[in-house]
């Protein structure tokens, strides 16, 4: 009984007995009645180009009921593979009631070459369940179709039945089995493989050497290659290519360049694949001359060498030289892709260009490419590094299937904005979206809290990190100290650094802790973390010596502070800078010495920077010394300084003198300049919720209850001795008006609200964008004792930890 499939051909008795000249199959006679199955055999392969000739000579097999002939079903199955007609090849397979290996092997070929991965993995399976024959050769092709599709298990399972059969040492199988352990980082037990084979092929010792590139083991890259030149195995493109990678990876020129020389010795300085991962590699060790020499010179570019050069490019800063091959990738009407699109994206990004992105943007709309996740993403950073952030979020939201890296890149994007609570609120969002936060997402957040000092969604993100086993690299950790520091737990950055298996703590780590250090006023701790560095054998650079510094000016060390900035060059190399200039000017200014802050401003070895003018004009305000304060405040006035806090400052300066119409003259230049005064407010977290607080505000729903704690606050502290100083108000209005706006300071706000709203007895923290007033700061120490709780407030400068009447800045800041 034949099947419907075979009966279709019973129009075959209709074919004449003799094929003509003008027949598909051949110009000979041949009667098709009596052939055996060799003629059948020559036949297909003589028309094999064609599918009708094939499907009547297909026809008198059947006709002939020699179908089941092994021989002659390897071949039909061979010829419809070849014409991509799979389904009849598989029709003629399951037909076949023993098949062979061969056969089975030919129908694994055809599914490898369609891409058919699945079915190549789901043939396999059905070779097993029949219980057929499987030699290595099948095996290979299954193993490949599971690496392409990365079906660990099933993958594994056939190398399992390789070994069972003891077939695993076949090359090409040893090579696949290489490859797809290497995939998987399994570099142990492919090297095993390897190093168990009698003979090995090029194509083995490229699958291993390509595995411990993949797995970033490069000296095993460089051991290997070499070994396998001692036993003679001469090197192909695929080989040269890894090694050149590898050279990328260790991040050496040098060894670049000679293996460069090594491919002309080689002769292979015409492949297109070599070429364009020399393109590649020196374009990423940034020596784009090199690159684009090798580039110049290929005769044949493709669409990998033109995008590694253009990324080249951008990776180097030499965003315009970019766009100008761009251009001459148009000229020649050569193809591009959107990596072409996210290198030029990136270059934008880059130099902060919104215009000619924007542009991009639009091009890439014009020329049809897809706008995939993966140029969304590269949209999205582009505009939240231009500010442009209405523009990030158009494209966020429309983009397709986002991903762990989009949603970060809009959360880094709102991050460094300056829009915190936002960028947190959008990682419970993709929480919900149920997407796995990386390294990077989790860092971000972590100085989001830092920044908003909510230590108790930090301790969250903490926890989150923890758990998926982030918490530990030293990025991580010194992201993990700045919070805790940020967020007033000197002693959790402590505990961090205690606990965290960090086995080498780099410069920036400990710049962290000696910086946490400073900002809470410690600087004698900062000082022993500074020798408990240099003792590890890390070295101090230029940021180290900031952080001390700053330490030592927040402590009231002057003449520690003076020794460092004087030693920084002897001992340790390290030039005094602009920056380190402007903190020791700060250091000196802050202490009262103010002539020689001035002094060292004129001794600079180069002009006088902003930065130490300011800091100085802040000494003067301290210290109410007007002359030299106007003297300062006119310089830098006259550098067009475009920060609102110096006229802030001068202002505070006359009005402390009451000198109004001075007063009036530096607003009217604040208005001419366009500047405007940065608003005051403090943020205060409690239970889940971050409360924001402005000076003069009213619109909290607790209002009423805020104004009267603070109407009783009041009288309390004026019993206990508490006097306005109502200097702090640059405004030439009634005292009694002065007295109001005080208590109506965003600080006073927040720690009212903080009062109603925790448990008695119980830590306020609050968060100050600016500097805190001398009346704020001389009322929270009154308050603190009243009410018996520690209150701590982070300003613009630093931490203050009120406690029973004082503060931890000793009235120093």
């Amino acid at each position: 009984m034949l099947s419907p499939f075979f009966q279709s051909f019973r129009h075959a008795r209709k074919i004449p007995s003799r094929v003509s000249s003008s027949s598909t199959f051949s110009s000979r006679s041949l009667s098709l009645g009596d052939a055996p199955s060799s003629h059948f055999s020559s036949l297909l392969r003589e028309v094999s180009r064609g599918v009708v000739g094939v499907k009547s000579v297909h026809a008198q097999i059947v006709v002939n009921d020699i179908c089941s002939e092994h021989r002659l079903a390897t071949v039909l199955v061979c010829v419809y593979r070849d014409l991509g007609c799979l389904d009849y090849a598989r029709k003629v397979f399951d037909q076949i009631s023993h098949p062979e290996a061969s056969i089975c092997v030919a129908l694994l070929v055809g599914y490898m070459r369609r891409e058919l991965y699945d079915e190549a993995i789901a043939f396999f399976e059905l070779m097993r369940s029949r219980d057929l024959e499987i030699d290595g050769r099948a095996c290979n092709f299954a193993l490949k179709a599971c690496s392409m599709v990365s079906d660990y298990e099933r993958g594994m399972g056939i190398i399992n039945i390789a070994v069972d059969k003891g077939i695993q040492r076949n090359q090409f199988l040893a090579s696949s089995m290489v490859n797809f352990l290497m995939k998987f980082g399994k570099v142990k037990e492919a090297r095993m493989i390897f190093d168990g084979l009698r003979e090995r092929d090029v194509v083995c010792w490229n699958s291993t050497i390509g595995g411990y590139v993949q797995a970033r083991q490069f000296n095993d890259v460089f051991t290997l290659f070499f070994e396998m030149c001692k036993y003679g195995v001469r090197p192909t493109p695929v080989t040269m290519t890894s090694i050149i990678q590898a050279c990328e990876g260790v991040g050496n020129l040098d060894l670049g360049k000679s293996v460069h020389g090594f491919v002309l010795c080689l002769e292979l300085g015409d492949d297109v694949l070599v070429l364009t991962s020399l393109v590649n590699m020196y374009a990423k060790l940034g020596d784009v001359v090199n690159a684009r020499r090798v580039f110049d010179g290929m005769t044949m570019r493709n669409l990998v060498s033109w995008n590694a050069m253009i990324s080249g490019y951008v990776q180097s800063g030499f965003v315009h030289e970019a766009f100008e091959l761009f251009s001459q990738l148009l000229k020649n009407h050569c193809r591009f892709d959107s990596g072409t699109m996210v290198s030029l994206i990136h270059g934008c990004a880059l130099t902060a260009n919104f215009e000619t992105g924007k542009m991009l943007h639009g091009f890439i709309y014009r020329v049809g490419l897809e706008l995939d996740v993966i140029l969304c993403t590269a949209l999205v950073d582009l505009y939240s590094k231009c500010d442009a952030l209405s523009w990030a979020l158009s494209v966020f939201s429309r983009t397709p299937n986002k991903n762990v890296i989009t949603w970060t890149a809009m959360l880094v994007g709102l991050a460094q904005n300056g829009h915190a609570e936002e960028a947190l609120r959008l990682f419970s969002d993709m929480q919900q979206e149920g997407v796995a936060a990386n390294s990077i997402t989790l860092v971000s957040l972590v100085h989001c809290c830092a920044h908003l000092g909510s230590l108790k969604k930090g301790k969250s993100i903490h926890a989150h990190l923890l758990r998926i086993g982030y918490a530990f690299s030293v990025v991580n950790v010194t992201a993990l100290i700045d919070m805790y520091a940020k967020c007033g737990k000197v002693e959790y950055a402590d505990r961090v650094i205690h606990y965290s298996l960090v086995s080498e703590k780099d410069v920036v780590l400990w710049n962290s802790l000696i910086g946490s250090y400073g900002m809470h006023g410690f600087g004698d701790r900062a000082l022993a973390a500074f020798h408990q560095m240099k003792e590890e054998g890390v070295s101090p650079n230029e940021s180290t010596f900031v952080s001390l510094l700053t330490a030592c000016n927040h402590s009231g060390l002057v003449e520690e502070g003076v020794g460092l900035f004087h030693s920084m060059q002897k001992d340790h190399n390290i030039r005094q800078s602009e920056k380190l200039y402007a903190c020791f000017v700060d250091l000196l200014s802050r202490a009262g010495r103010l002539e020689e802050a001035e002094a060292l401003i004129e001794e600079m070895p180069f002009n006088s920077s902003s930065a130490s003018l300011e800091a100085l004009l802040n000494g003067c305000r301290t210290h109410k010394n007007i002359n030299l304060g106007v003297k300062t405040a006119d310089k830098l006035l006259c550098l067009g300084v475009a920060n609102p806090g110096v006229y802030v400052v001068l202002s505070n300066i006359y009005a402390v003198a009451r000198r109004w119409d001075k007063v009036d003259h530096v607003r009217r230049l604040m208005r001419q300049c366009g500047l405007k005064k940065t608003p005051g407010y403090s943020l205060i977290e409690t239970g889940n919720r971050l409360h924001t607080f402005l000076a003069g505000d009213s619109s909290h729903p607790k209002q009423l209850q805020i104004d009267e704690n603070l109407d009783n606050l009041k009288t309390e502290v004026e019993a206990s001795g508490y006097v306005p100083d109502t200097s702090c108000i640059l405004r030439d209005v009634d005292e009694s008006v002065k007295v109001k706006l005080l208590w109506g300071h965003s600080e006073r706000l927040a720690i009212a609200f903080g009062l109603l709203s925790t448990p008695a007895g119980s830590l306020i923290r609050i968060i100050k964008n600016l500097r805190v007033c001398n009346d704020c700061h001389n009322v929270t120490k009154y308050i603190s004792k009243i009410v018996q709780r520690e209150i701590v407030v982070r300003d613009a400068n630093r931490f203050h930890h009120f406690k029973n009447g004082k503060c931890s800045c000793n009235d120093y800041w």
